[in-house]
Order: C-alpha cells, then sequence, then structure tokens
C-alpha cells in the first residue's frame, strides 16, 4: 500500500558493518609475532615490527572513525554510535598476552585510549576548541595525573574530529618528561589523516570506495 512504501522510504538505513573483529585483531598479532622489534645497527630504516604496529594502530583507528563518519552523516544516533564503538573497544582492549608480544600489545592500548576518549567527547559535544589552550593545560599537569592529561588529550582529539588542526607544533622537546601524552599526540595525528581519507566514505553502504 502506498502509506507502507512511504514509511519504507522514509525509514532511517540501518548497517550491519563489522567495523572489528576478534578474528582480525588475531591476525594482525599473528603478523606482529613473526616480525623483529629489535632496530638493525646498520640500517636507519625502523624495525619491521614497529612499522607494521604502526599500519595496526591505523587500521583500528580509521575503523573507530568510520563509526563517527556515519553518526556525522546521520546513520547512527549517538546511542547506535555509541554502542558500535564500545563493541570495538571490548575487543582492542582485551586482555594482553604475558610475553613479549603482549607488552607491545599493551603499549599500543595505552596510545588508543586517546582515540576513544575523543570520540566519545565529539560525538557527546563535551570538549573545548581551543587546541593551544588545552595543550598548556595538559602540560601542566605532573607525570603521575596522566588520567586528568588523558581527559584533555581527548578533547584535543574530538577538536581535531571536527576539524581542527594538530599536532606535530607541540610535542614536547623532552620526550621522556611526557612520553605517554606526546603518543597519544600522535596518535591524534592518525586520527587527522584517517578523517581526511574518510571525506569520501561510503554512508550508506559502510563501505569504502
Amino acid at each position: 500500500m502506498p502509506g507502507k512504501k512511504g514509511t519504507q522510504e522514509e525509514a532511517p538505513l540501518k548497517l550491519f558493518y563489522i567495523f572489528y573483529s576478534k578474528e582480525r585483531m588475531e591476525n594482525w598479532i599473528r603478523t606482529l609475532q613473526e616480525l623483529s622489534f629489535t632496530a638493525d645497527p646498520s640500517s636507519d630504516d625502523p624495525p619491521e615490527g614497529l612499522l607494521a604496529l604502526s599500519r595496526f594502530a591505523e587500521d583500528i583507528t580509521i575503523e573507530v572513525l568510520k563509526i563517527v563518519r556515519l553518526f556525522q552523516n546521520g546513520r547512527f544516533t549517538s546511542d547506535e554510535a555509541m554502542e558500535r564503538m564500545r563493541e570495538v573497544e571490548a575487543i582492542i582492549m582485551s586482555e594482553v598476552r604475558d610475553n613479549e608480544i603482549g607488552d607491545v600489545l599493551e603499549s599500543l592500548q595505552l596510545s588508543l585510549l586517546v582515540l576513544f576518549s575523543a570520540c566519545r567527547k565529539f560525538m557527546d559535544g563535551s570538549y573545548e576548541k581551543d587546541v593551544k589552550a588545552l595543550m598548556k593545560r595538559a602540560r601542566a599537569f605532573p607525570a603521575e595525573e596522566m588520567e586528568k592529561a588523558l581527559e584533555i588529550a581527548g578533547e584535543i582529539g574530538a577538536a581535531v574530529i571536527g576539524g581542527i588542526p594538530c599536532c606535530e607544533k607541540y610535542m614536547a622537546n623532552d620526550p621522556g618528561k611526557s612520553a605517554l601524552f606526546d603518543d597519544w599526540l600522535v596518535e591524534i595525528e592518525t586520527m587527522r589523516d584517517a578523517m581526511k581519507s574518510l571525506k569520501d566514505f561510503d554512508e550508506s553502504t559502510g563501505e569504502e570506495d
């Protein structure tokens, strides 16, 4: 009947896209286990393991930000997007193994804390946009108050998702003083690049071009 047809046309398209899976993560972990994280003294190139770890972080970042992009395009409500993100977060932040690769994964998990924090803040609008002021506040926290610094890093990340530039010029001159915060800034730069790559993301199917 005409009434039913109109209802179907107006109903929002629901996506059945798997943004991340345990199998996908396990594939990455197996790859990392086969690679070396020790630098070759005869080469200026980073170890293969670190390069793969960077690609792993980028892979996760892109998939999480697809959820945000679909939220921006009105394909997900805030609640739906938050639920999808929690599903991915539960996989990525699952308990790590008690071995060398476990230490590598734990380092990755720490750096990705800012990704999930930033996405939540962006979607609920609870962030400031003055990146310079946020940086100043974050740098004022002592090293042991990294939870507070993470809150601010999340705001910076949310601002970047919203299109505000960051973060290379804000890197610490003394990386050892705030290494974790600078790791978060590196992840925020990855987020910035990922958002650019998702500019033409097909919001109607949940797939890349």
